[in-house]
């Protein structure tokens, strides 16, 4: 899987998905500190070690870089996405439950995550070893990084 290449400086934040996700009681923020091992736990259970090894670096930046959507009713996680847990200036890994998919939860993941790079400074976001190419390409207008398969992730240890 290929790379992607996001200008952070020319992404279309739209703030009304977040307005939409809000009135049917979903909540997308930053994780807190005291959050950290439902999170990683959920992640685990949900999406493997991998993503669990890797959001768990996001704890350990200041300010955190973990963002998590809730269900408020049912008081449970149903997504997250991190940044700056792969490697520096990279966005991922994301996941949203299975169940919530197709609501815009993962739309709102990215957008929240990448906003929060450009506020760090960033002009640009790398999403490594990328799954649904269009999805980012219609979200954040994403572009392939030419050569980057397999990247960052070549070699790496499995179970």
């Amino acid at each position: 899987m290929a790379d992607m290449l996001v200008k952070l400086y020319d992404l279309n934040y739209d703030e009304k998905v977040f307005t939409e996700l809000k009135d049917s009681k979903i909540t997308v923020r930053r994780a807190k500190a005291p959050e950290k091992f439902i999170v990683l736990n959920w992640i685990k259970k949900e999406f493997g070690d991998h993503w669990a090894s890797e959001c768990d670096v996001s704890f350990s930046n200041k300010p955190i870089s973990c963002f998590i959507a809730v269900d408020e009713d049912k008081n449970k996680i149903i997504g997250f996405s991190c940044f700056d847990a792969t490697c520096k200036n990279f966005f991922g890994p994301m996941g949203v439950d299975k169940n919530y998919r197709g609501k815009d939860m993962g739309k709102a993941l990215l957008l929240i995550a990448l906003k929060s790079m450009e506020e760090s400074g960033y002009a640009y976001a790398i999403i490594g070893g990328v799954g649904p190419a269009k999805f980012y390409e219609k979200v954040a207008n994403a572009t392939l990084i030419e050569n980057s398969e397999p990247g960052f992730y070549k070699g790496m240890l499995k179970n």
